[in-house]
């Protein structure tokens, strides 16, 4: 068989079932991805995710190298395939690693964007045919990347390390656009205009996102928290953690904490970091009051935290004299400068109920 007719006929078959392929490749590959992507600051997880940058990169080059009678002619009808299996891969791994970096309630928008691209990845095949609409896809990828190598490789956090990210992006997307605009200069003359607009509008909406604390504090994540009647360090180095029995369904409703008068409650949690990245969080006990209809911040209570544990930097906070109601703990980062409301990692709700 001709190479020319064999390669047809696989296309011509991946076609005819490409929606069946592209849904359970979505599926299994979003369960492969919460299994095998572990640590952040792992390199085979960023291994995956550059060689996934490579695939699509290269793809829009030879989406558009200009048309010639020989194998990249054949080829260039079915690069949108691999893209789009390249930004499906992508998306299903920076929603793994932001979901697990934040509360739903403070970053669902953010998460919600990430979900959308993900989902949406599998409606877009006309649409990954025009330039400008993958480079905009090529840059929200290069920019959600950057959030969170930079913090791994500074070892900081914080707005500087944001900007710095945002700053490498538009970098790393200059020298992209440079190369296409050498292998394909008429394309990118007629792109050029509407393609400034779209990265200058995703760099902003980014940014706001980011100021507006929606984006996720990416490369933290919580990996455990609760309240408790008394937190034990043990010789050890372990933690013995003294609290009611949570139902199943507790995430449906606050849990109960029963307490006598003048007895603390500990609130102990588990923060994942990078190796050698230290910063700081604060618990943040606030107490809703009924009669002004709103949360009450009662106390902030910043510690160190130091990266590298597999299950976090474990640390604790406790408040004496709690009075009956609800309250909530909030684990966030620091704030930036004075203002500023940090980035909320996780939040937990309970209801105090005094006993005599």
């Amino acid at each position: 068989m001709h190479t020319g007719a064999f390669f047809k006929n696989i296309f011509r078959k991946l076609e005819r079932y490409e929606r069946h392929i592209s849904s359970a490749a979505l599926v299994s590959g979003f369960v492969i991805d919460n299994l095998t992507l572990t640590r952040i600051d792992f390199w085979i997880d960023h291994v995956v995710i550059v060689a996934y940058i490579f695939v699509a990169a290269a793809s829009i080059v030879v989406a558009h190298l200009p048309q010639k009678r020989n194998l990249i002619s054949r080829i260039q009808p079915f690069a949108p395939l691999p893209m789009q299996f390249a930004f499906g891969g992508l998306f299903s791994s920076f929603f793994v690693f932001y979901s697990r970096s934040t509360a739903i309630s403070s970053s669902w928008l953010f998460l919600l964007m990430l979900a959308g691209l993900l989902i949406g990845n599998e409606f877009f095949k006309r649409r990954y045919e025009r330039l400008a609409f993958q480079l905009a896809i090529f840059f929200v990828v290069i920019f959600s990347y950057s959030v969170f190598v930079v913090p791994v490789l500074t070892k900081t956090i914080g707005p500087k390390t944001f900007l710095l990210s945002g700053a490498l992006s538009i970098a790393l997307m200059a020298v992209f656009v440079a190369l296409l605009s050498i292998v394909a200069p008429r394309r990118m003359r007629e792109e050029r205009a509407v393609l400034l607009k779209v990265v200058v509008a995703i760099f902003a909406i980014m940014n706001i996102l980011y100021f507006l604390n929606i984006i996720p504090p990416i490369p933290l994540a919580l990996k455990e928290a609760g309240v408790y009647y008394s937190v034990t360090r043990t010789r050890d180095g372990n933690y013995v953690l003294d609290g009611e029995r949570a139902p199943f369904f507790s995430f449906l409703r606050p849990q109960t904490m029963r307490i006598a008068a003048g007895k603390p409650l500990y609130f102990y949690s588990a923060v994942f970091a990078p190796t050698e990245l230290s910063t700081r969080i604060v618990h943040v006990w606030e107490y809703f009051d009924e009669s002004r209809d709103e949360w009450m911040m009662v106390s902030r209570i910043p510690f160190t935290i130091t990266g590298g544990r597999d299950g976090g930097y474990r640390g604790y906070s406790l408040k004496t004299d709690l009075s009956s109601g609800l309250w909530r703990v909030s684990v966030e980062t620091e704030p930036a400068s004075a203002g500023w409301r940090g980035q909320i990692l996780g939040r937990t709700k309970f209801l105090i109920q005094q006993i005599h």
